[in-house]
């Protein structure tokens, strides 16, 4: 792979490159320099580079071009620099951080800030430290943020692992640490939790970024106590009203758009309507599936998505490469074409849609006319990594009961509701018969039933509730071992039989996700790594995700990227009501609930 020097050890060469007295290695001639500095575009621009750096931007740089300088004629096309994620969770895509790479190397993206806490809440730090190695081998950019939460939320979920202050201490002196992961406890911060302020503090020592995660509408004071904390940006913001305030305490406002996270257009009016200052507004993604990378893109269709809100195109480009750079201090390394940093740099004709013609990081073509032009192999994980799935013994339709209150013929339950394309829920509530001592679920009011089963330490807990949204109109179950953040197995279903078949089957093949009805198996997504990621190609994965979504649209579920939501139901760190090994838990008081009303 093109291993990047520092700039220190090539500064010489860049410096004899721009001066004319030594030969580039490559020379992009005839482009239309879009410069995130100035804000403009820059017609018959030049670009010279060496030892995977820029040397020299400029109207002609016909004096860098030697005998072995390789040309690539620009041709009058938009030079864009390469594109750069802020914010994302490489398990997401349910891939390895070298098939991640591979999916999103021809939509554009040169530079990911990932944080591995998926994987850190099975395998704890050797988990962690397993993606910080991979992303240190790769051909583009890719930076770890240490998880900070693991668990998200002490007390109301039991994780696989657990990280704490010397865990952080330790990571921050890892090469490629770039700062620490989203601070999801975020009433931990502002009531003053020794451990979370123990990480913020040992990640400010060393002058890295500590990322926010305040998932709460309350923009009062636990807001404000919050952000004195410490936190220094934030993608859970949903409304315009989100967007200012972060700003204009000092937070970056990262803006996302994943799989099923819709939450660019109602915030980038802070600075299309509002008038805020853009500088200090960032786009990410944060979860996106194989499916989405592989068939819709990547960084390049959110910032096609922004640009659509009415965004200056330019401005857009800002928001995912200058802005994230110098959020992160690195500047002098990424997100412009300027001399010194990275050779990170798109091609294209046409900068409202971006289609990604070429693909240059460090200095190197990695990727034409939307495939990829180089071969990166793929990374092998340790045994430790797998078999992570430990069910004390196969699951009955007898673990999916829910017993009804002595006497009762029918009852009042609380129910998780499902806010399609957004990542909090509702806590709804629906009166449910019961039959046999048994409450019943009620298909025609949409209210099937969730379990958690928990996978780590073969306890053979099973927690029930019911869950409202997803629309199933059939016999079926839906079973995945992704569920944020513990990651425990999550079963959704309106059949008993099918909730144990599909969760016994992610048992044998050690996790992943699988759609059964009518007690046959629709689509399944093996994932052996940490019950969170294939150890397959990503186009392979791809293809299995696109059949586990058809399976669930044969189900009767509509909603746009279901699996996300499902994947989403154990986060209890995001209101209003989430399921955890311990059981219900109500996200706005942060405290366990009974499954009945009284």
């Amino acid at each position: 792979m093109s291993e990047i020097k520092p700039w220190n050890a090539v500064a010489p060469r860049l410096i004899d490159v721009a001066m004319g007295r030594s030969p580039a290695d490559m020379v992009i001639r005839n482009g239309r320099w879009v410069n995130v500095y100035s804000g403009e575009i820059v017609d018959g621009t030049d670009i010279a580079v060496a030892a995977g750096r820029f040397a020299y931007v400029g109207p002609d740089a016909a004096h860098a071009i030697g005998d072995d300088t390789e040309i690539i004629e620009a041709e009058g096309r938009y030079m864009v620099p390469g594109l750069c994620d802020g914010h994302m969770h490489v398990e997401s895509g349910m891939v390895t951080v070298t098939e991640f790479a591979r999916a999103v190397i021809p939509h554009g993206t040169t530079t990911m800030f990932i944080d591995p806490h998926e994987i850190a809440n099975v395998l704890g730090l050797p988990g962690v430290k397993l993606m910080h190695d991979e992303a240190v081998s790769l051909p583009i950019n890719v930076l770890v943020q240490m998880p900070s939460c693991v668990p998200s939320a002490p007390g109301l979920e039991n994780a696989g692992a657990e990280l704490n202050v010397d865990d952080v201490a330790e990571a921050m002196q890892w090469p490629n640490i770039c700062g620490l992961g989203e601070m999801m406890n975020f009433p931990g911060v502002a009531f003053n939790d020794a451990k979370m302020l123990g990480e913020i503090a040992a990640t400010q020592a060393v002058n890295k970024t500590v990322g926010g995660h305040y998932a709460s509408p309350d923009l009062g004071l636990p807001f404000h106590g919050y952000v004195a904390g410490g936190p220094a940006d934030d993608h859970e913001g949903t409304r315009m009203e989100d967007a200012i305030a972060r700003v204009r305490l000092g937070m970056r406002a990262m803006l996302r758009l994943g799989s099923a996270w819709y939450d660019v257009a109602p915030q980038i009016r802070a600075v299309t309507e509002a008038g805020l200052d853009p500088r200090n507004f960032i786009l990410c993604t944060d979860d996106s599936h194989s499916g989405t990378l592989v068939n819709d893109g990547h960084m390049n269709r959110v910032v096609g998505h922004a640009i659509e809100q009415g965004l200056n195109p330019i401005t857009a480009i800002q928001m995912a490469t200058l802005n994230t750079a110098q959020h992160f201090g690195m500047e002098r390394e990424l997100g412009s074409i300027a001399p010194g940093r990275r050779a990170d740099l798109i091609l294209t004709s046409n900068l409202p849609t971006l289609p990604v013609e070429m693909l240059i990081a460090r200095g190197k073509v990695l990727a034409a006319d939307g495939a990829l032009a180089v071969d990166i192999p793929p990374c092998d994980y340790p045994d430790f990594a797998k078999d992570t799935v430990h069910l004390k013994r196969p699951l009955t339709s007898g673990d999916f009961d829910i017993k009804a209150p002595a006497g009762a013929g029918s009852v009042r339950a609380r129910v998780i509701g499902v806010i399609e394309n957004q990542a909090p829920t509702r806590a709804l509530e629906a009166t449910l018969a019961v039959s046999d001592g048994l409450v019943d679920m009620d298909r025609g009011k949409d209210v099937s039933q969730i379990a958690l089963v928990e996978r780590h330490r073969k306890t053979g807990g099973v927690t029930n509730g019911f869950v409202s949204g997803f629309g199933y109109d059939t016999d079926c179950a839906v079973a995945s071992t992704v569920a944020h953040d513990s990651h425990h197995m999550i079963v959704v279903g309106t059949s008993k039989d099918d909730m144990a078949l599909a969760a016994n089957r992610l048992g044998e093949v050690g996790g992943g996700i699988v759609v059964f009805s009518e007690g046959r198996e629709l689509a399944l997504v093996e994932l052996p790594i940490a019950g969170l990621m294939s150890d397959e190609r990503s186009e392979v994965v791809a293809a299995k995700a696109d059949r586990m979504v058809e399976a669930m649209r044969q189900c009767g579920c509509t909603l746009n990227n279901a699996y996300m939501q499902h994947s989403l139901l154990a986060l209890v760190v995001i209101p209003e009501i989430r399921i955890s090994d311990i059981g219900l838990v109500d996200v706005t008081k942060f405290e366990k609930v009974d499954l009945f009303v009284s």
